[in-house]
């Protein structure tokens, strides 16, 4: 119906460890994160293949980088084509998978990046 995907970020990925950090707005979780308004505790898996299995099973979903240690997957909103990007990174030091949503554009989520993350926790056997 409508289209407000943006722009895909360019600072995604994983660098020295660590997923980007939260903008600043609250339109984001992170496992990495000291704030705690943005502030999610890592995934306790040690699989990315599973969490994929978990996010390609969701609605509009688009996986569109993979790597051994790393996922990252755009979500799309049903009635306005909003787009959130959720990056996953397997931290072999720590036996966690760190994850990172946030929404490309606006302000609030309602809470959405949040709710995505816990329901893809629930989902981890």
């Amino acid at each position: 119906m409508f289209n407000f995907a943006g722009t895909r970020p360019n600072n995604l990925g994983v660098k020295d460890g660590k997923l980007a950090p939260c903008p600043g707005t609250p339109n984001c979780v992170s496992s990495q994160s000291d704030n705690p308004q943005f502030k999610v505790e890592p995934l306790a898996t040690t699989s990315i293949v599973e969490i994929k299995k978990i996010v390609e099973a969701m609605e509009r979903t688009k996986i569109v980088e993979e790597t051994d240690n790393y996922l990252y997957a755009e979500f799309t909103s049903k009635l306005m084509g909003y787009v959130d990007d959720v990056e996953f990174y397997l931290d072999p030091n720590n036996n966690v998978v760190h994850v990172r949503s946030a929404s490309r554009l606006g302000k609030s989520d309602l809470g959405v990046n949040r709710k995505r993350v816990e329901e893809i926790r629930s989902k981890l056997s």
